[in-house]
């Protein structure tokens, strides 16, 4: 027989919300720790407490390399979605371009035919 829900909201009780803190954190670096083994995935956790004290698990052997990965991963991401949305914005601009020189270029032509027929 489970427990039912909890209801997620602050706790109140600093003793109670410590002690909950103590062992969800527990509960949540042995997950990390699964995770890792039974998937062989490369998991790092950072948990920083209330009073600023840090907990860490890292799988592989540098939580720096993991962290270095982690930002390639999502830079690179952000990037492709920032070039494709610079080409986008290029294009655009060509476009707009293209539109203004084409009848500069048909003024220009007509002006050096006349120009032409003057010589």
């Amino acid at each position: 027989m489970g427990r039912g829900r909890v209801e997620l909201k602050r706790i109140e009780n600093k003793i109670n919300r410590q002690v909950t803190f103590a062992k969800r954190r527990n509960g949540l670096l042995k997950k990390a720790y699964e995770l890792s083994v039974l998937c062989d995935a490369e998991v790092a956790l950072i948990i920083f407490s209330n009073r600023g004290k840090l907990y860490e698990f890292c799988s592989t052997s540098s939580m720096m390399k993991t962290i270095e990965k982690y930002k390639r991963c999502s830079y690179a991401t952000l990037e492709a979605n920032q070039s494709a949305t610079d080409t986008q914005n290029n294009y655009h601009g060509y476009l707009r371009l293209k539109a203004r020189v084409e009848p500069l270029q048909r003024s220009q032509s007509f002006g050096s035919t006349s120009i032409g027929l003057r010589c």
